[in-house]
């Protein structure tokens, strides 16, 4: 039904723009019995082809399929291109890897997402894996529960004492069925090695609060509405696809040698 009913909104969008056409194909265009000014005469003509040639349907379908894919294609990379800085460069995130890797590869995640937590070894490892030449850079992106926000802020906090790297391994590590709550945060932090009293405080700072009100403002401009989202240059991929990724990344070093 789902496919009929756009094969049919297809045959309405074609039938202006093709008619014309069509219609002068006929033999009753070619005597001149038709008036090329009958709208229902038009229609008919158009009607009566589409339902002699059905495969035109799929192939027009297929057409504008490619052309929407190139047309979203095109405009995701004009958004990474305007919000280069934002993404690969913003001195509120957090990194691992050397600054002056030639590769930048950044991370958009929530500590409760699954995919996250199954894709974080993989992360934390692409630095030594790509021989120094790849630098990982953190996005918090709290969009699952109140506390992956909550998570996200302690996270933040623990870097504020050099420690994000532990901490971010900690919380990725924690079970989501236990639910993130205060005494799971603050346990995950003392065996992070934070000061737990100065990650609360600095938890309710309104600059960590914004560094992720504006992870979520600049996800939005760029189209990502999930975790993990990945960008490398000007691609991205959507998803714990850890093999397009590691693709991605190749490429990149291969381009510059």
């Amino acid at each position: 039904m789902k496919h009929q009913t756009k094969a049919i909104r297809m045959t309405r969008k074609l039938a202006p723009l093709t008619a014309l056409a069509l219609v002068a194909l006929t033999p009753a265009c070619a005597q001149g019995d038709v008036d090329l000014t009958n709208k229902s005469a038009i229609e008919k003509i158009v009607r009566d082809y589409i339902l002699e040639n059905p495969e035109i349907i799929e192939e027009a379908l297929i057409a504008l399929s490619e052309k929407k894919a190139e047309e979203e294609a095109a405009a995701a990379r004009k958004a990474i291109t305007d919000n280069h800085d934002l993404i690969y460069k913003s001195k509120n995130d957090f990194a691992i890897g050397p600054e002056d890797a030639p590769v930048t590869l950044v991370e958009f995640f929530d500590y409760r997402c699954g995919y996250c937590k199954r894709s974080m070894e993989w992360t934390m490892a692409l630095p030594e894996k790509y021989d120094n030449k790849v630098r990982v850079v953190f996005k918090e992106f709290p969009i699952l529960t109140a506390e992956s926000e909550k998570a996200a802020l302690a996270a933040l906090a623990a870097g504020e004492q050099g420690k994000y790297a532990e901490m971010h391994r900690e919380l990725m590590q924690l079970d989501n069925s236990t639910g993130f709550d205060k005494d799971d945060i603050d346990a995950a932090a003392e065996r992070a090695g934070v000061n737990v009293d100065k990650m609360r405080a600095d938890m309710e700072s309104v600059k960590l609060q914004k560094v992720v009100a504006d992870n979520k403002s600049l996800a939005r401009k760029i189209g990502v509405d999930g975790t993990p989202a990945f960008f490398v240059g000007d691609e991205f991929v959507p998803g714990a696809d850890q093999s397009r990724v590691n693709m991605m990344i190749e490429n990149a070093l291969a381009e510059i040698g």
